[in-house]
């Protein structure tokens, strides 16, 4: 029968128990399995498979879009192709072998061996349908049509089955009570996440389904407690399962799903991932992860409604734009109780909204810390920290991901307790609010090229006016460099002068600030010590230490670098070469003197690293120095 243009196909009068019907939408074909017993498995039930196909011999469909109760299902690519191919197949089979043609329909994969196993017409109509090949590839309805799977509260896709021919290497149960196993294959690993909704059957599903219309249509208020509520009322409307619904997983997943980020919640409910990238058009491209440095590929998709909402979620939280005529996001949101940096780019810088995602850490890392995990050794830290505390200007320099943020916030602790602190940045993540709960005057100012903020260079300027003390400045990328580096130069502030800047060595980051930010080289030359960090298989780490030497045209002096021995001291500061070592004297201090201060801090870092101490032990060891 037709309806509205669209052709209807309803399950054959031979088929068993399928109830699926199937109509046409352009180039998809949507199966309604509402009231199929065999709930529209196109996998598993070969009755459903049937209706299917038997639309299929009409006209062909780019994708293959399933729904049941609470549950859509999405075939595309090789499935779709698959159960186009076998329409196909069907159609002009059929004058040449009835009995293959229902064969077909039903077991595509078996027909297709068969057909190509012949030596007559059907051979030929195998391999000119493409079914030949496409059933070559497939070991498995489970693999050949996968498919990706999502229940109706959800706006993420998740592939069910593992990638063909994989190697389970680890299995993890994360909080949230998704699990995570981590498959070997061809290419980069695969993480394959099972967010908890993936176990709900039957009658779960229909009450999660009705518990988000209810709460989508505005039946069901309460602000927090809303999806509790929603879940008790359609628990309420299933009064013969009830006992057996489990109520507080589904207000979870509703919660997650409604009020929550989704799938982000259960990815970064994974300790070890640090990263997130959604690439655009999300809707086509799995979600990445990485884990432990590597970056791998998962089984998650979001669709568009998922992108829409993180959109609207991170436009409302931070107060800064994001459409059209602002294409792109800088912002922090916290999942999964991790503080998560968000990178946003939309149309028309980008082909559609992406997303890159990056955890920071809720530890509070102190330079003892980053000597415990081998970030850099007890004597180079000496060396950072001494100079911090006695007024340096220290450059933190590396790629994006490095770990420049870090060390920047962990040199912030060795300011003295007394030296008032302005921190500058454009997204919140030097630790701010741990220093202040430590005691100390620190005076957080958030600029950046959004409306209703300031510029950083106004910041900048802001900041020099607040009182003398420490300056530190989240990344110097732009205008403010001028201006900093004016300050430094005039003298302008009195303490340390810390930063972060994107580059590789000396010569980089001179080239950069010079040359790309236009501040005088004499001004650079008030910069002291550039400290460059690097991403290794091992982790973040400290790659070389450089002090700036001479005067209208600066160069570059190693005091650490990076060997097979790992970092060592080039001599420089034994040998008595050392511009900062001799910058940093008090009055009546010797070289020698400083060198034995040197040689204290670094015994006492490796104390206190050795006894893995925390930010308070440490504000306790800087109060006696």
């Amino acid at each position: 029968m037709l309806d509205a243009g669209n052709r209807l196909f309803g399950s054959s009068p031979d088929s068993k128990g399928c109830g699926c019907e199937a109509t046409f939408d352009g180039e998809r074909l949507t199966v309604d399995a509402s009231d199929c017993s065999g709930e529209g498995q196109l996998a598993a039930e070969s009755d459903c498979r049937e209706t299917a196909i038997r639309a299929l011999t009409e006209r062909d469909a780019e994708l293959v879009q399933v729904q049941t109760r609470g549950v859509e299902r999405v075939y595309e690519g090789a499935s779709a192709a698959l159960l186009t191919a076998a329409g196909r197949f069907v159609e002009r089979v059929a004058v040449h072998d009835e009995r293959l043609a229902t064969r077909a329909r039903r077991d595509p994969l078996g027909a297709a061996r068969e057909a190509t196993g012949r030596a007559d017409p059907t051979s030929d109509i195998a391999a000119e349908t493409g079914l030949a090949e496409l059933a070559v590839r497939a070991d498995s309805y489970e693999t050949a049509l996968a498919g990706f799977e999502r229940p109706t509260v959800s706006r993420w896709r998740v592939e069910r089955a593992p990638p063909p021919e994989a190697e389970l290497l680890a299995v993890e149960e994360l909080e949230t009570g998704a699990t995570v196993r981590r498959y070997g294959c061809e290419g980069p690993d695969r993480y394959h996440l099972r967010p908890p909704e993936s176990d709900l059957e039957g009658d779960a599903l229909a009450t999660l389904a009705t518990a988000y219309e209810r709460l989508a249509t505005g039946r069901i208020e309460g602000g927090d407690r809303a999806p509790a509520r929603a879940v008790r009322s359609a628990v309420a409307g299933q009064s013969s399962a009830a006992g057996d619904l489990p109520v507080e997983r589904l207000t979870a997943v509703l919660e997650k799903h409604t009020r929550g980020h989704g799938l982000l919640s259960d990815l970064f409910a994974d300790a070890d991932v640090s990263d997130v990238f959604v690439t655009a058009p999300a809707g086509e491209n799995r979600v990445r992860v990485t884990v432990n440095d590597e970056t791998l590929v998962t089984n998650v998709r979001p669709t568009e409604r998922a992108i829409e909402g993180l959109s609207s979620r991170f436009r409302r939280e931070s107060g800064r734009a994001f459409s059209r005529a602002d294409p792109t996001l800088d912002a922090t949101t916290t999942v999964a109780d991790r503080r998560v940096r968000v990178a946003g780019v939309r149309a028309p810088t980008s082909s559609g909204t992406a997303f890159a995602f990056r955890a920071q850490d809720e530890d509070v890392w102190t330079l003892p810390a980053l000597v415990g995990n081998g970030t850099l050794t007890a004597e180079a830290a000496a060396l950072l920290s001494l100079s911090t505390e006695r007024g340096s200007a220290l450059l933190v320099v590396g790629p994006r991901g490095a770990g420049k943020t870090t060390l920047l916030g962990a040199l912030l602790w060795e300011l003295p307790p007394t030296v008032r602190t302005v921190v500058i940045e454009d997204t919140p993540e030097l630790p701010v609010g741990e220093l202040q709960r430590a005691g100390r005057d620190v005076q957080a100012l958030l600029a950046g090229d959004h409306g209703g903020e300031v510029s950083p260079a106004a910041a900048l300027r802001t900041a020099l006016r607040l009182g003398d003390g420490a300056l530190a400045v989240g990344e110097v990328r732009g205008e403010e460099a001028s201006v900093l580096y004016e300050a430094m130069r005039v003298g302008a502030n009195s303490e340390a002068v810390l930063g972060t800047v994107h580059g590789d060595g000396g010569e980089s980051v001179y080239e950069r600030v010079v040359s790309d930010l236009g501040v005088p080289a004499s001004s650079f030359g008030v910069t002291d010590l550039l400290v460059t960090l690097e991403r290794a298989p091992g982790g973040r780490r400290v790659r070389l230490v450089e002090e700036v030497v001479g005067g209208e045209q600066p160069g570059f002096e190693p005091l650490f670098e990076r060997t097979g021995e790992g970092l060592a001291p080039t001599g420089r500061v034994e040998r008595g070469n050392s511009r900062l070592v001799s910058s940093v004297a008090v009055p009546g201090e010797r070289y020698a003197d400083v060198r034995e201060r040197l040689r204290e801090r670094e015994r006492l870092l490796e104390a206190l690293a050795g006894r893995g101490a925390t930010a308070g032990e440490l504000a306790a060891a800087h109060a006696r120095r």
